[in-house]
């Protein structure tokens, strides 16, 4: 806050001022001796003429390697579904907040994982329960495999696609997708 503060050419006093807050905030806020509430950030965002976001990514610090880390640890998909899931959620959610771009790249890879899942066992049922009501003709085993084969391949296309877009500092793209975390 201080930085931008500065940048913008505003005194402390200033900013006390065009944000409502008291001169004592401003500096304890500077200083790192408190950290400011919803309220304030809002207020200073506003003071400050930039996006909430924006002033709190001043905090946050960068860490590609870790988002690559997140990025890739969808891959235990490969061992069993649901840890595409589990793994990723609890290494998101333990640094949510702390590193620039995660909640995004958290967000985005778990509703993936969560619908690619679904869909994994959604496509076999639907179509074995297809094929016993007589819709679907000629249902082998290795059919089903072949389409789980398929899937699991995009879904590991997928990863490691994004893997090399997280290393260029590109936007993830995962679709399609469910939005369930929001």
């Amino acid at each position: 806050i201080k930085e931008l503060r500065k940048q913008k050419g505003m005194s402390q006093e200033f900013l006390s001022e065009e944000s409502g807050l008291s001169l004592r905030t401003i500096q304890r806020i500077e200083n790192g001796e408190t950290n400011p509430t919803g309220e304030s950030l809002k207020r200073l965002s506003n003071a400050l003429n930039v996006n909430p976001d924006e002033l709190i990514d001043w905090s946050i610090k960068e860490d590609k390697r870790y988002l690559t880390f997140l990025n890739l640890s969808a891959l235990t998909f490969l061992f069993f579904p649901l840890l595409g899931i589990l793994v990723p959620f609890i290494l998101w959610t333990s640094r949510k907040g702390k590193i620039k771009n995660i909640n995004k790249l958290g967000k985005d890879l778990i509703n993936f994982e969560i619908t690619w899942t679904l869909l994994l066992f959604f496509i076999p049922f639907l179509w074995f329960l297809l094929a016993k009501i007589g819709l679907l003709e000629n249902l082998t085993l290795s059919i089903i495999f072949i389409v789980i084969g398929v899937m699991y391949f995009i879904n590991l296309i997928f990863i490691l696609l994004n893997t090399i877009r997280i290393s260029n500092e590109n936007d993830v793209i995962y679709n399609p997708k469910i939005k369930f975390l929001r």
